[in-house]
Parts: structure tokens; C-alpha cells; sequence
């Protein structure tokens, strides 16, 4: 339990963290500092200089700093840090085609709670599709896994 909760509240901070341009791609004066920079030193310092002054912040809410929240946050990772943690209660979970870690895990990816119990149904169906073997790693099920949803008609559309 007290992994899957850990696994679950790491997810939440790395999606928070890798979130694509809050505020948009322009916000805040770390932004504006080192505008035509990219580079990792360039994001970090940007970063810092709009997390440790607030005004990334004061732009979103008054729409100033270069600052627009009407565009949707994404996130280009993959949920390996939860999946990586939970894989033993997670295969047990899709044998039985319920559980914690299999709801962290639809968490993770996305599904919306009315698709889960077809979520369920449908990773527990493709068991052995997902866990080809016993030493099968988090990068291959998460592969598999999107795979299987990408053939559903209902959970194509978390498999993006």
C-alpha cells in the first residue's frame, strides 16, 4: 500500500514538473531574460528565476509577464517512475482484473474513471499480452499496454 501510495504521489509531482509551459511558452521574466536560449542550463535558470520571484505566478492570474493560461497543459513523459514501482501488485492486480495498482496505474495513464472498470476488463483479457514473461520490464508493459489501448475503441483515446 504504502508503495503504490508513494508511486502515485511521485507521479502527481513529476507530471506537475514536466508539464509543458504553465502559463504558456513566454511566461515570466526568466523567460523573457533568456528568450532564444534552449539549452538544460537556460530552462533551469528560467525556471528558478520565475519559481523564486513569484512572478510567473502574479502573470498568470493578472495576464501579464507574457503569461496565458487558456492552452492546455501536456505532459510528453512516460509514467515508467510508477509503473517501475508498483510492477508485482500491478500483475497481480491484471491477473485478477482489479485492484489498487491497477487504478494507479489507469490513474497514471489518464482513464478517466467511468473507462476504468472497461480498463480492467480489457488489460485483464490481454494478461499475457502485457506480461510476456516473468522478467519482463516496466518499459515493456507500459509499451503493451498502449499498444492493447490503441486497439480499443474506448481507450484509444488515453493512448495518444
Amino acid at each position: 500500500m504504502k508503495r503504490i501510495l508513494l508511486g502515485t504521489v511521485l507521479a502527481a509531482a513529476s507530471i506537475n514538473a514536466f508539464a509543458a509551459a504553465p502559463g504558456g511558452p513566454s511566461c515570466g521574466w526568466g523567460n523573457m531574460l533568456f528568450e532564444g536560449q534552449s539549452g538544460l542550463p537556460s530552462h533551469l535558470v528560467a525556471s528558478i528565476t520565475n519559481g523564486t520571484s513569484g512572478n510567473a505566478t502574479f502573470g498568470m492570474t493578472s495576464g501579464t509577464n507574457g503569461c496565458d493560461t487558456g492552452g492546455k497543459l501536456t505532459y510528453a513523459g512516460k509514467p515508467m517512475l510508477v509503473l517501475g514501482s508498483i510492477m508485482n501488485e500491478l500483475s497481480e492486480d491484471v491477473a485478477r482484473g482489479e485492484g489498487e495498482a491497477l487504478t494507479t496505474y489507469a490513474v497514471v495513464l489518464g482513464v478517466q474513471p467511468e473507462d476504468r472498470a472497461h480498463f480492467n476488463a480489457v488489460t485483464h483479457a490481454h494478461f499475457n499480452d502485457i506480461f510476456t514473461s516473468a522478467d519482463v520490464t516496466a518499459e515493456q508493459v507500459h509499451e503493451a499496454t498502449l499498444n492493447l489501448m490503441r486497439q480499443d475503441a474506448v481507450l484509444a483515446k488515453y493512448a495518444a
